[in-house]
């Protein structure tokens, strides 16, 4: 959703007909009624445009769709799933979001914590990233050092996996040896917890 500006997401989510705008040569079924019967997952939805929201709101009440350039409404059944990282109750606070919109695709949530609170699945995602990198880039690194992921674990990671995925590949990348080590890692900016001991100068 993030990439569909106001003036494409229309034809996109719900179709057009043939001649309904310049450069619309053929008609053209929209995500909707591709997925009748399926499942339509609206990633980034928090970036729709307004009157996007609008329009997604009344295929939600009606179940029902309006191609660009038709008078006609498709009825439509499919299910919604919905992923945001934005904060939605700020963004309807804001004037962003709809909030008639947000009760209507939140019937059922789930939260899925930032990497930085999912250190126990730490471990396997950066062997899995390790593999990745070496299928892509030719290289055989097996493993990495207990100090290099211990690093890793203490960023805060605001990019989450795909911050982690390209440091990981940038790291297998440039090792030297078959074990990505301390000096393999990127300088970090930020840190996920820092601590700072005061030793008291003697008199």
């Amino acid at each position: 959703c993030g990439s569909l500006s106001k003036e494409l997401a229309p034809s996109e989510l719900f179709g057009h007909l043939k001649g309904s705008f310049t450069s619309a040569i053929a008609d053209k079924k929209g995500v909707f009624e591709q997925a009748k019967g399926g499942t339509v997952f609206l990633d980034d939805v928090g970036n729709l445009p307004n009157e996007v929201q609008m329009q997604l709101m009344r295929t939600l009440q009606k179940q029902k769709v309006r191609p660009v350039g038709s008078a006609t409404d498709i009825t439509v059944d499919v299910r919604i799933l919905a992923a945001t990282n934005e904060n939605l109750e700020q963004a309807i606070e804001e004037g962003r979001f709809r909030q008639d919109l947000f009760h209507r695709i939140n019937e059922f949530s789930i939260e899925v914590p930032p990497l930085r609170d999912r250190l126990e699945d730490f471990d396997e995602l950066t062997a899995f990233f390790i593999r990745q990198a070496n299928e892509e880039l030719g290289k055989n690194v097996k493993d990495i050092s207990s100090d290099a992921l211990q690093r890793l674990k203490e960023q805060r990671w605001n990019g989450n996996l795909r911050e982690l995925r390209n440091v990981v590949r940038r790291c297998v990348l440039f090792a030297e040896g078959d074990k990505i080590e301390l000096d393999d890692l990127p300088v970090f900016s930020t840190q996920l917890k820092k601590t700072v001991t005061t030793v008291p100068e003697d008199d």
